[in-house]
């Protein structure tokens, strides 16, 4: 009897220790894992006030070095996945780039500007001709802006163009391959798994659940989509052509025959590149930098040229800014709008409009400007941003929206409230249409051998069961609730713009239009960015003198903490990013589509969400 008892009494004194140890293990790692992120934070927060501390000598060079997306807003969720280069570390403010370039141009101890490309990511056209416009500022000033980059892809080049000299690295390339939307297309898959979607909609070109049910581009989303596409790429080689004049004559043939064009010099891009005039010069990274020197003053140690960078330079600006308080509030709706209340990065309706309910309230905020990046979600969500904006007008307070890169569909419902409509030109906004849609699993279900079966009370009971298909009965009122959306949608624009319904039906069903485009069909005020859109809620407000203020959530102690940890991380040297593999790429693609299928909240299933890519 005692031997059975010490045989079962081993595994629990062996599960014991094991458990005990592994403690002991898990403690010390995350124990490890706090002492460097607390060394990061004082390593960091040790060069943050010395950097601020030291006077900024005159001669210095501003140096632009965006290393990650442009973005209106910071994505800040998880801290492990931030520090070990996962999602939310490679995010640069647009709003810094805006004003550091500006305020750049009339600071007498910047001497010129610096522009190192190779960490740019995901910049759409709106963006960057947003960034354009603030470069071209500085050059007017007389102060020379420099670009150098590895290689520049289409979105980097664009930026380089707008410098007075250009120089690509020897053994780098210019590659420019135009613009395309090409969707992956999961019908087949569905099919092989019988899976079933079942759509509710009303809008020819509403094109969001053509993945879904299809296996290609239907006529009707390739018409629409190659127009706003031919009209993105005749802006994007009109203002490189305007930057650089001379490529009027060279860029025609680089684009249509590179074939021949490279062949000519024994596929050497760089030397192509600067045959055709895209590029200035040709200097490996020391010589960049020797460059540099040559041009500005020389650091302390000689070694490299005064400089300063992005993250220092705005901190410098926020410390030696002059206050009023008369402001004009920014509310940033950036992401898919959700329902209720949501984190920085999508568009929660609740958050939004208690942002814009505290933008109202505030005595100090005379105007707001809803900044709009959202291609749209929850139609519920919208009308709650539309209807708080709606508010803040009868309150007496102008309303502006500012449209970046992408304000369609529900992104365009909640900028129906405004006074003032701006655009950037190459901006995808309208998509005014609606939709449904619910899987219908019962298919792959009945292959695994599994079946439903039940009753209710009503014909509704278990009508919105995704084992089940969707009965006729909930079918018909599914189309009919999105048909009144439709119809309330046209309702919200018509009234806003000043048009009537069926004008505005002209112009809807789902197409997606350029701010260009959006423009001449009335849909759109003004053509400008950011810049341009506070401008015009000052001057609403009768206000000479007055400051722009961000309306944000608070951020927990923890997230301001890692947000100047992406500040500081957000800069570096030429050559000094590294470049996602093309798996790497397609893998995070995957990953964000069927990611945007998790943000489906709305309580009554409808829709107002846009499939489109900014250019």
């Amino acid at each position: 009897m005692g031997a059975i008892m010490e045989r079962k009494g081993r595994p629990g004194i062996i599960r014991r220790v094991w458990g005990g140890f592994w403690a002991v293990i898990e403690g010390l790692r995350r124990w490890s894992l706090n002492l460097v992120f607390l060394l990061l934070l004082v390593i960091l927060g040790t060069g943050w006030w010395s950097g601020r501390s030291q006077p900024l000598a005159t001669g210095t060079a501003l140096l632009i070095a965006p290393n990650g997306e442009l973005v209106e807003q910071r994505t800040l969720r998880n801290a492990v996945s931030m520090l070990q280069g996962g999602e939310g570390l490679h995010q640069v403010l647009m709003r810094d780039l805006i004003e550091a370039i500006r305020k750049g141009a009339t600071d007498t101890r910047i001497s010129h500007l610096v522009l190192e490309t190779d960490g740019l990511r995901g910049a759409s056209l709106g963006k960057l001709q947003e960034l354009g416009a603030a470069l071209a500022e500085f050059r007017k000033t007389g102060k020379p802006v420099y670009a150098y980059g590895r290689y520049f892809d289409q979105s980097s080049y664009y930026l380089a163009a707008q410098a007075d000299q250009v120089f690509l690295n020897p053994d780098g390339f210019v590659y420019l391959s135009g613009f395309g939307r090409f969707p992956t297309y999961y019908k087949g898959l569905f099919d092989q798994l019988g899976v079933k979607v079942q759509v509710f909609r009303v809008g020819t070109y509403k094109s969001f659940v053509e993945p879904y049910t299809r296996s290609d581009m239907s006529e009707a989303d390739r018409e629409s989509t190659r127009s706003y596409l031919d009209e993105a790429w005749k802006l994007w080689q009109q203002d490189v052509q305007k930057a650089r004049p001379a490529l009027a004559k060279t860029l025609p043939a680089y684009l249509e025959h590179p074939d021949e064009g490279l062949a000519a010099v024994q596929g050497d891009g760089a030397r192509y590149a600067l045959d055709a005039g895209l590029v200035d010069g040709i200097k490996s990274a020391d010589e960049w930098r020797d460059f540099l020197k040559d041009k500005g003053q020389p650091s302390e140690d000689g070694k490299s040229y005064r400089h300063l960078d992005l993250a220092a330079y705005v901190g410098r600006l926020h410390d030696e800014a002059s206050h009023t308080d008369a402001k004009v509030g920014v509310v940033v709706a950036q992401g898919a709008i959700m329902d209720g209340e949501q984190p920085s990065g999508t568009v929660g309706g609740d958050t939004v409009a208690a942002l814009i309910r505290q933008a109202r309230e505030s005595d100090d905020i005379k105007a707001v400007v809803l900044r709009v990046d959202s291609p749209g979600g929850s139609a519920t969500a919208s009308e709650v941003i539309r209807r708080e904006l709606a508010l803040t007008r009868k309150a007496g307070k102008p309303v502006i929206v500012s449209m970046g890169s992408v304000a369609a569909s529900g992104g365009y419902w909640i900028s129906m409230a405004a006074d003032e409509v701006w655009a950037n030109p190459a901006t995808i906004t309208g998509s005014i249409g609606i939709f449904a849609m619910l899987p219908d699993l019962s298919g792959p279900m009945g292959k695994l051998g599994l079946t439903v079966d039940g009753v209710g009370t009503t014909p509704l009971a278990g009508s919105m069961d995704v084992r089940r298909p969707v009965s006729p009965m909930m079918g018909a009122l599914l189309q009919q609730s999105i048909e009144h959306g439709y119809r309330r949608f046209l309702g919200v624009v018509g009234e806003a713009r000043g048009l009537s319904p069926e004008a505005v039906d002209g112009v809807a069903q789902g197409r997606v239009w350029l701010g260009t485009q959006a423009r001449e069909r009335k849909l759109v005020d003004q053509l400008g960015g950011l810049h341009e859109a506070v401008a015009a809620a000052a001057q609403r407000a009768k206000l000479e003198r007055y400051e722009v203020s961000y309306v944000e959530k608070n951020l927990s102690p923890r997230d301001q903490l890692l947000a100047r940890l992406l500040d500081k991380g957000e800069e570096g040297g030429a050559g000094a990013r590294a470049t996602p593999s093309l798996l790497t790429r397609l893998m995070g693609r995957v990953e964000q589509e069927f990611r945007g299928l998790a943000e489906w909240n709305d309580p009554g299933n409808a829709y107002v969400h846009c499939l489109c890519t900014a250019p």
